[in-house]
């Protein structure tokens, strides 16, 4: 797919996308529209279908003017059915959606909220992981609990290594400065902390990555490396503490 990474907010991402063998144009979490509207002009395509990760007002602001201006289908999760207007369609755990010629497989990804989902576009090689999964990072823990987001970070976790990850914020150097913190002895991540910040140095998005690439340096989804576990003075605890004690760290940072 062609996949465009839109701005929006002061840290916000949409994302919006076009299958390549139909006339599907996806957006994920418009925010507000727009940014949205002006790369649809840019760009001369029409959405057909929105699609949204969780609630949060950051997230789906956008689609009320889109619904009415295209007449988009929304699509999210089922769980929060009475918390996201417009929603058309809902999909659940385990559902498989498709989109024009592409498969979208449907993970509830709960934690940052309690009806998260993440989308995985499986020939596209694409997960648009909202608010549960950043590059370097994971969301704050708004109606969630540290074993929730844990086990939804696993389920993400076992795709392939080349997925390209598409979150919802630009916090990558943030999340760098304090991922060294907790594994000081990674060298992959350091020598990756300071690619990110030549990035945005120079005002570059650092989105997408890949989940190889977290796989190695995210401390978030490294919960359960015993060299994670003892940087944090919890050798041989359960990984559901262990990161309970890294996402406590990081809301304090």
């Amino acid at each position: 797919m062609d996949i465009q990474l839109i701005p929006a907010f002061s840290d916000n991402y949409v994302y919006l996308f076009k299958d390549p063998t139909s006339e599907a144009v996806g957006i994920v979490d418009p925010g507000e529209a727009g940014p949205v509207l002006k790369a649809l002009e840019r760009l001369g395509w029409r959405p057909t279908h929105i699609f949204n990760t969780h609630h949060h007002a950051d997230h789906i602001g956008g689609n009320a003017e889109l619904k009415k201006k295209f007449g988009c289908t929304v699509v999210g999760p089922a769980a929060d059915r009475n918390r996201i207007p417009d929603l058309d369609e809902t999909v659940k755990e385990g559902d498989t959606y498709r989109f024009g010629t592409q498969d979208v497989l449907v993970f509830e990804t709960p934690g940052h909220t309690s009806g998260h989902i993440s989308l995985w576009f499986k020939d596209a090689s694409a997960l648009f992981s909202g608010d549960t999964l950043f590059a370097l990072g994971c969301g704050r823990l708004f109606e969630g609990t540290p074993a929730q987001m844990w086990q939804s970070l696993l389920k993400l976790r076992p795709l392939p290594d080349e997925t390209a990850v598409y979150c919802g914020h630009e916090y990558t150097l943030s999340n760098a400065r304090f991922a060294v913190t907790v594994d000081p002895d990674n060298t992959a991540l350091k020598r990756r902390a300071a690619d990110i910040a030549v990035l945005r140095d120079a005002g570059k998005p650092t989105i997408p990555t890949t989940l190889g690439v977290e796989k190695a340096t995210n401390p978030f989804l490294r919960a359960d490396d015993p060299k994670v576990a003892a940087a944090v003075g919890l050798a041989g605890a359960d990984p559901t503490e262990v990161f309970a004690e890294i996402r406590r760290r990081k809301d304090t940072f």
